[in-house]
C-alpha cells in the first residue's frame, strides 16, 4: 500500500466522525441514505470483482472462509450492536452507558482490524483497490454512527475524539502489520486470499443487513424512492468501476 492509502483510511473515519458533530443526533435520514449507497457498492464490488478473484485463487474450498467471515461478523455485532449498519441504541440507564460503549468499541475495532488485514498484501492489483474503496465507503458511515452514539450517550468531546481516533487507526495498523509480515515473506498470496475471503463474508453480512432490513417508515416492506435511488447508484458505480 502507498502512504496515501493509509491516510485515506484514517481520514475517512475522522471526516465521517466530524460530520456527525455538525448534525442533530436525532436526524439520521442522511446516514441511512449513505448506508444504502455504501451497502449497494460493497455488494456490487464483492460480486463483480473480489469474489471472482478469490475463487480463482489457489485456496481450496474458499467458500468456507467466506462463511467464517460471515459468522465472525455475526459475533462481532453482538458487541457493536450493529453500529456498522447504522443502529444507534443508547442504554436507558446511565450506569450501563460505559459498558455499552466499551462493547461497541471492541466490536468496531476488531471488525476494522480484520478488514484491514488483506490490504497490506496488495499494492497495485485491481481487487486490492476495490477492497480499499469498499472499506472507505463502509467506514465513513460507521464513524458517523459511532459519533452520533457517543453524542447521545453524553460523552465529552475529548473522549469522543479519542475513541474515534482509536477506531480510525485499526485498519491502517492491520494493513501495515500484514505488509511488514509479507515483506519478510512469512505470508503469501494464499494467506491474503484467505483474508480476503473472510472480509467478503463480513461485507456480505453488512451489505445484506443494510439493504434488506425493513424500512422503519413502512409497514409493507416497501423501499422508499430515495433509498432505492441510492442503492441503484451504488450498484451502478460498482459495476461500472469493474467493467469499464
Amino acid at each position: 500500500m502507498h502512504i496515501w492509502e493509509y491516510f485515506l483510511l484514517l481520514l475517512t473515519v475522522l471526516l465521517g466522525g466530524f460530520a456527525a458533530l455538525l448534525v442533530d443526533p436525532k436526524d439520521q435520514s442522511r446516514l441511512q441514505l449513505f448506508l444504502s449507497f455504501s451497502g449497494a457498492y460493497i455488494l456490487g464490488i464483492c460480486v463483480m470483482d473480489i469474489m471472482p478473484t478469490v475463487f480463482r485463487s489457489s485456496v481450496e474450498n474458499v467458500g468456507i472462509y467466506i462463511l467464517i467471515g460471515f459468522f465472525i461478523q455475526l459475533i462481532l455485532e453482538q458487541f457493536s450492536g450493529g453500529v456498522e449498519h447504522g443502529h444507534i441504541h443508547v442504554p436507558h440507564h446511565q450506569n450501563q452507558v460505559r459498558r455499552h460503549t466499551t462493547m461497541v468499541m471492541i466490536g468496531l475495532c476488531l471488525h476494522a482490524f480484520i478488514e484491514g488485514l488483506p490490504l497490506g498484501g496488495h499494492v497495485h492489483d485491481h481487487s486490492g483497490h476495490h477492497l480499499l474503496w469498499s472499506i472507505v465507503l463502509h467506514k465513513a458511515p460507521a464513524a458517523f454512527a459511532l459519533v452520533l452514539l457517543l453524542k447521545k450517550s453524553g460523552y465529552a468531546k475529548n473522549t469522543l475524539w479519542l475513541l474515534l481516533i482509536i477506531f480510525a487507526l485499526m485498519s491502517p495498523l492491520a494493513a501495515a502489520l500484514t505488509s511488514v509480515i509479507a515483506q519478510q515473506q512469512q505470508i503469501g498470496d494464499w494467506h491474503i486470499s484467505v483474508l480476503q475471503a473472510v472480509v467478503i463474508g463480513s461485507f456480505l453480512h453488512i451489505a445484506t443487513t443494510i439493504l434488506f432490513e425493513s424500512d422503519s417508515s413502512s409497514d409493507h416492506h416497501a423501499v422508499p424512492f430515495p433509498k432505492l435511488l441510492a442503492i441503484v447508484l451504488g450498484l451502478g458505480i460498482a459495476v461500472g468501476s469493474v467493467i469499464l
